[in-house]
C-alpha cells in the first residue's frame, strides 16, 4: 500500500495510508473475532494488483507476468480471496479499458490469467481433480451460504446473527468512510481520472455485492458462492477506501477524526453484540487435551469422503481395531500425516477399522501385496482385509496422477516466467 500511494503522495501521506490500510477495522475484525489470518495475508496481493494495472497505460515490461506471480501468490494464499483477486481484476481491467479506450489490457490480463493458472497448478489441478472425492456442497451449506451472511441478514442461529451484526456494524462504517472519501476527493478526477474510477468503481462494486439484492450474481458468476461470506468484499474495499480517505481529509485532525468514529464502531459491536474471540480458557484445555490423548480435533464436513457423516466416528476409538469377533494382538509402528504401519496377529481371518478416512490416495499393502481397501459406509472410515497370523500393514498417502501433472505444468510455467523476466531484464541493460 505504501509503494502504490507513493505513486501520487509524498511520504508523510503514503505512510499515513499504509497504516490505515493496515489497521482499518475489517482487519481488527480478522485477527480478533475471526482468526482467518490466511485472509489476512492475501491483503498485501490487493494493493499490488491495483498498483500493476494502473501501469497498463505505461507499457510496463513483463507486466503480464507480474500479473501472474499475483494471481499464483492468491490461489496458494487463500481460495476465497484468489476469488476476489481474480474477479477484481476483470473489474478493474473494465475500468482501464473504458478509461483508456484500449484493449491491450485484456490481452494482458488473459495472459496472465493462463500463466497465473499455471504457476499454482500444483495446487489447482489436485484440488479441481479431488473435489470428487469429498463432500465439498458442505462448504455452502446452511448458516455457510451466501443468502445467509450478507449485512443485516438474520438466522435461526443467534450466535451467528451475533456475528453478522458485528461485521455488518462495521461495513456500515466503512461504507459511510468511502462516500464521504470519494465525495470529498472528486476532484481528482480530473488529475488522475483512471486511478480514482479505478478506486471508486471497485469500492462501489465491493458495496453492492454485500447487499441482499445482489443474490443473482453469487448464483450465476463461477465459483463465487465458495466465498460463502459476502462481507469478505471489505477485504477490497479497504484498498480503495485508505487513498481516498487520504485524497480527501488533507487535515490531520480530520483524518485521526474519521478512523477514531470507526474504531467507536468497532468498540460499541464489540461491546453490544459480541466480544472478540468468544472461547473461553476451558475451551482451549479441551482443545490441547484431545490433541494429546490422540483423540484429535474436528474437522469440517466439505473434507470428509462423499456420503459419510464423521459425526459418528467414535472420538474415544483406537488407531486400530477389528471389525469382526476374531481375536487380534495389533502394534503401531508408525503413524504420521502419510504414512501408517501397524502388525496384526489375527486368530482368524478379519478386517480391522482404522481411524482414518479412505481417501483414494492411500495405497494400501498386507505382508508387501497390494489390497484394495474397503469403507465403513456411516463414517467412511477404512477397513483393511486380513488373514490368520501375522500381517503387516502399511498404507502410504501416494502422488496420484492428478499431483504429478499439477506440478509439471506449474515446472513448465515457471521456466516460461523466469525466461521472460530474463529476456525482460537483458533489453532493459543499455
Amino acid at each position: 500500500m505504501f509503494l502504490l500511494a507513493r505513486e501520487w503522495f509524498d511520504r508523510r501521506d503514503a505512510t499515513f495510508t499504509a497504516v490505515l490500510y493496515a489497521v482499518n477495522p475489517y482487519f481488527l475484525l480478522i485477527i480478533y473475532w475471526r482468526s482467518a489470518f490466511a485472509e489476512l495475508l492475501a491483503a498485501w496481493l490487493l494493493p499490488l494488483l491495483l498498483l500493476l494495472v494502473l501501469r497498463v497505460k505505461k507499457n510496463s515490461r513483463n507486466l503480464s507476468v507480474l500479473w501472474a506471480l499475483v494471481l499464483a501468490s492468491a490461489w496458494l494464499t487463500n481460495a476465497p480471496a484468489a476469488v476476489m483477486v481474480h474477479y477484481s481484476l476483470a473489474l478493474l481491467l473494465f475500468v482501464a479499458v473504458w478509461e483508456t479506450r484500449s484493449f491491450r489490457g485484456v490481452k494482458v490480463g488473459i495472459a496472465a490469467l493462463l500463466l497465473g493458472a499455471g504457476l499454482a497448478s500444483f495446487y489447482l489441478v489436485p484440488a479441481i481433480y479431488e473435489q470428487r472425492w469429498v463432500d465439498i456442497g458442505q462448504a455452502i451449506s446452511q448458516g455457510y451460504r451466501p443468502i445467509d451472511n450478507f449485512l443485516f441478514v438474520h438466522t435461526a442461529d443467534a450466535e451467528h446473527n451475533a456475528f453478522n451484526r458485528v461485521v455488518s456494524w462495521i461495513a456500515i462504517a466503512e461504507m459511510a468512510a468511502f462516500f464521504l472519501s470519494a465525495w470529498f476527493s472528486r476532484q481528482w478526477r480530473k488529475r488522475n481520472p483512471q486511478l480514482w474510477y479505478s478506486l471508486s468503481v471497485w469500492a462501489g462494486t465491493c458495496i453492492l455485492v454485500m447487499l441482499p439484492f445482489s443474490k443473482p450474481l453469487w448464483d450465476f458468476l463461477p465459483k463465487i458462492r465458495f466465498m460463502q461470506f459476502p462481507w469478505r468484499w471489505l477485504l477490497c474495499l479497504n484498498v480503495s477506501l485508505a487513498p481516498l480517505l487520504t485524497m480527501a481529509a488533507r487535515r490531520w485532525s480530520l483524518r485521526i477524526g474519521l478512523y477514531a468514529g470507526m474504531l467507536g464502531v468497532v468498540a460499541f459491536v464489540w461491546q453490544h453484540y459480541q466480544a472478540p474471540y468468544w472461547d473461553y480458557s476451558a475451551d482451549m484445555s479441551e482443545m490441547q487435551d484431545n490433541m494429546a490423548s490422540q483423540i484429535g480435533y474436528e474437522g469440517t464436513d466439505e473434507y470428509t469422503p462423499t456420503g459419510t457423516d464423521p459425526s459418528l466416528v467414535d472420538k474415544e476409538a483406537r488407531r486400530v481395531t477389528v471389525q469382526g469377533p476374531a481375536h487380534a494382538a495389533i502394534h503401531v509402528l508408525q503413524w504420521s500425516a502419510e504414512k501408517r504401519v501397524f502388525t496384526a496377529e489375527m486368530a482368524a481371518p478379519d478386517n480391522v477399522v482404522l481411524k482414518l478416512f479412505n481417501y483414494p490416495a492411500w495405497r494400501v499393502q498386507v505382508n508387501g501385496d497390494v489390497v484394495v481397501p474397503g469403507v465403513v459406509e456411516s463414517t467412511g472410515q477404512m477397513l483393511v482385509p486380513v488373514q490368520a497370523g501375522v500381517n503387516r500393514v502399511e498404507i502410504i498417502l501416494a502422488r496420484t496422477w492428478d499431483r504429478r501433472a499439477g506440478m509439471w505444468i506449474s515446472c513448465i510455467a515457471a521456466i516460461f516466467v523466469i525466461v521472460m523476466l530474463w529476456k525482460g531484464r537483458a533489453s532493459s541493460i543499455p
